[in-house]
């Protein structure tokens, strides 16, 4: 059942996306350890270096409203092949979510579950600044 409400979640953020560029638009739902769920999508911006993926904006609301630890982010996109977040979003997920259970989806019901640090192996993390 929890699964099925970050699904509706990013399902529902995707709806919101700020695509006129790309018309790629993508959601996210992170649910926090407390069970809250934050849903972000991709904001674009014409200087697309400005644009902002829906992974992070979810994870950046999530901690405005002081969330600190999350269990798990749905992502959706619709696209044949499910969507990965890309390696900027990797990294930021990794370092503020940790090793979290990733759902890759797409509107018509295929999805995939993965671990993040099957997508980031061998991440650089704070551990490395000791």
């Amino acid at each position: 059942m929890e699964l099925d409400a970050l699904k509706e979640a990013a399902l529902q953020a995707r709806l919101r996306a700020h695509a006129p560029f790309s018309n790629f638009q993508v959601g996210a739902a992170l649910q926090a350890q407390d069970g809250r769920i934050f849903g972000g999508c991709n904001v674009e911006n014409s200087s697309y270096g400005l644009t902002m993926c829906a992974e992070r904006t979810a994870i950046f609301r999530a901690v405005a409203e002081g969330a600190k630890r999350f269990t798990r982010i749905a992502i959706v996109a619709d696209t044949e092949k499910l969507t990965p977040p890309c390696g900027a979003c990797r990294q930021v997920l990794w370092d503020l979510c940790g090793d979290l259970e990733v759902i890759l989806f797409n509107p018509q019901g295929e999805t995939e579950t993965c671990r993040l640090r099957d997508l980031l192996p061998r991440a650089f993390d704070a551990t490395f600044l000791d």
